[in-house]
């Protein structure tokens, strides 16, 4: 598998990332699909302090066992959840970051965390001291590097001009269009995108329409223009799923597109796809003739 470098960190990795979240709480089927990951190239993979309590972080250091060495990992910050586990809490305070980075360690199990994500943001947050959180914890080499996960033009612009950030995370597919907007912003500022969402709930995986992932909707689509766009990805393309891969890919300040598995079998069918790929001529075509949404909220114009 092609690997690409994460903004000018010298770091690289696998232009198909893993999305950790959808993980099964079985160890066994887990580390299945662990496997399966590694042995087809995969390095990239993404976690969060909030996924499942904390209990994704350790899942995750079960699977490392042995395999540090072979992985880029990344997770997330800014959440605090209430004392009673309730619900959770905003919060980008260096207080917070510190704190927070010493609990995924020890959940991780590693002394070192590869990506430290912000896990949203607002334009509220006092950001000077949420930027000199993550660099004072690449300093202590708690961290390599640092970036957010954020759907907002003002918030990723402001965080990214203050700071040495090397990635942006965003919701991208043929299907939510919008980032591509800020693509030439984010590249000014020498950092990468890793999207997710990269299948669209699984609508681009050609398994057929799921009625109540349609009734959710993706990006601005209402119900039935999604409908009519996959029923027409489908006779455009001669495989959906490595359609909606290549898309991704095709554009160049992506270093990871990445994709969740609940079954080892998920995960093999998203990497033949992309070895699959998908025609230049296809990718321009549903560049041209799919909707391109932009952000009504949090633009910079």
């Amino acid at each position: 598998m092609k690997k690409r470098e994460l903004g000018k960190s010298g770091i690289f990795v696998s232009e198909l990332g893993f999305g950790a979240m959808s993980l099964p709480l079985d160890l066994r089927v887990a580390n299945n699909i662990f496997d399966a990951a590694l042995h087809a190239g995969i390095n990239f993979f993404d976690t969060a302090d909030l996924y499942n309590h904390g209990e994704n972080e350790k899942m995750i250091a079960s699977l490392l066992k042995g395999r540090r060495n072979d992985i880029v990992l990344a997770t997330k910050v800014g959440n605090e959840f209430h004392p009673d586990e309730n619900g959770w809490t905003w919060n980008p305070s260096k207080k917070h970051i510190m704190d927070a980075v010493k609990k995924s360690l020890q959940r991780l199990g590693t002394d070192y965390i590869d990506l430290y994500q912000l896990h949203g943001g607002t334009m509220e947050d006092e950001i000077d001291e949420t930027i000199d959180a993550f660099e004072s914890l690449k300093k202590e080499g708690l961290i390599l590097e640092y970036g957010i996960s954020s759907i907002r033009p003002t918030v990723i612009n402001r965080f990214l001009e203050k700071s040495n950030a090397t990635s942006v995370m965003m919701q991208y597919s043929i299907l939510d269009r919008r980032p591509e907007e800020w693509f030439s912003m984010i590249e000014r500022d020498g950092a990468s995108v890793i999207t997710r969402g990269t299948l669209a709930k699984g609508l681009l995986t050609g398994e057929g329409t799921n009625e109540e992932k349609v009734r959710k909707g993706v990006g601005l689509y209402e119900q039935k223009q999604l409908l009519n766009t996959i029923d027409w990805l489908q006779t455009q393309t001669n495989d959906i799923h490595a359609a909606a891969i290549q898309y991704i890919l095709s554009e160049r300040n992506v270093a990871t597109a990445l994709v969740g598995a609940s079954s080892t079998q998920q995960l093999i069918d998203s990497v033949s796809a992309y070895q699959k790929g998908c025609s230049y001529e296809t990718i321009e075509k549903i560049r041209d003739q799919t909707m391109k949404h932009q952000y009504k909220e949090h633009r910079l114009n």
